[in-house]
């Protein structure tokens, strides 16, 4: 069976919408207990923004993006929940329409270039393996100035088409890997902490390539990290997760101008300031067990600002603004 793309999915303001992910659960069994690692997400990537997935270490970025890619691995396993990708549902697909899907409709920036690309094969053998792949043989000469084509998007020398992995810095190998997956014109990428291990000059380099990318293609994409100062320079909106939960979604200058969650605003606090000397904000204590919940707000046992109420029942993503949308009863 064929896969094909559905009639574009639009918001109540007319917006249309690549990407909507309903009451996603991700759990990774264990022989104590289920782990859950994404718990009743939700959120959508409108047609040409890009949205920040933000949150530390262990939130369940990388394992939301696995899924919706439907790339998780046992243990783990996608309990319920939907993904929609231009109105199909990836998680009832079968695996020869995903091969369909991934790289053609929905593509991946993995957060680590050196580890993705083969260390014995070039540049331009990568690239055209992925192409021909899924479109068939191409001319060679037509193929070679394609390959050409996407490194310059990227802002890469055409000596790179010749070259092997190791022969390029981080920063262009990390293009090398945008090239990759822009190389079929997904209507949707993924880019998993992608400057991560990037000193902070060519954090900027590669964000900008990001930003030429998503404005030529007009390409969506999720951007995951855990940096909010660079979060605030690239994204559109932003999507703040903590323990495999959804806590704050707001346009960008929104989110930075008035941040809502507790945790949203030690995260925001964490930024070092340039302007003035200030000790760095910590959230005190750990993440609970997430094999056992405790029942109300997940962030209680960290929360500065927890009531009585944070304690009996799990408050629910709900718009404040327009826009803006918390799972608080700060503001109920």
């Amino acid at each position: 069976m064929e896969y094909r793309l559905g009639p574009a999915q639009q918001a109540a303001d007319g917006r249309e919408i690549t990407l909507e992910v309903k009451n996603l659960k991700v759990y990774y069994s264990t022989p104590t207990g289920d782990v859950r690692a994404v718990d009743d997400v939700s959120f959508h990537v409108y047609k040409g923004e890009i949205l920040g997935l933000v949150g530390e270490s262990g939130c369940g970025k990388t394992t939301t993006a696995m899924a919706i890619l439907r790339m998780v691995q046992p243990p783990g396993r996608i309990v319920s929940g939907q993904v929609l990708l231009d109105g199909v549902d990836l998680v009832k697909l079968n695996e020869s329409q995903l091969r369909q899907v991934r790289w053609n409709t929905l593509a991946l920036i993995p957060q680590g270039a050196m580890n993705s690309l083969n260390p014995v094969m070039r540049i331009h053998t990568q690239i055209a393996e992925a192409i021909v792949t899924h479109e068939g043989k191409q001319p060679k000469d037509k193929l070679k100035q394609r390959i050409l084509d996407l490194l310059t998007m990227v802002g890469l020398p055409s000596r790179v088409y010749d070259m092997y992995p190791h022969e390029l810095s981080g920063g262009m190998k990390q293009r090398v890997c945008i090239a990759m997956a822009i190389a079929l014109h997904p209507s949707l990428i993924i880019a998993d902490e992608p400057t991560s291990a990037l000193d902070v000059v060519v954090q900027r380099v590669v964000g900008q390539t990001l930003l030429d990318v998503k404005k030529r293609l007009d390409v969506s994409m999720i951007l995951i990290g855990h940096d909010m100062g660079l979060q605030a320079q690239l994204v559109d909106r932003i999507a703040v997760m903590y323990a495999g939960h959804m806590v704050e979604v707001a346009p960008v200058r929104a989110i930075f101008a008035e941040p809502l969650h507790p945790y949203t605003q030690l995260l925001i606090e964490s930024i070092p300031s340039i302007k003035e000397r200030k000790p760095l904000k910590l959230t005190e204590g750990l993440t609970h067990d997430l094999r056992n919940p405790p029942p109300g707000c997940i962030f209680q046992e960290r929360c500065p600002k927890v009531m009585e109420v944070c304690r009996m029942e799990r408050p629910q993503l709900r718009p404040i603004r327009p826009e803006h949308y918390v799972a608080c009863y700060l503001y109920e």
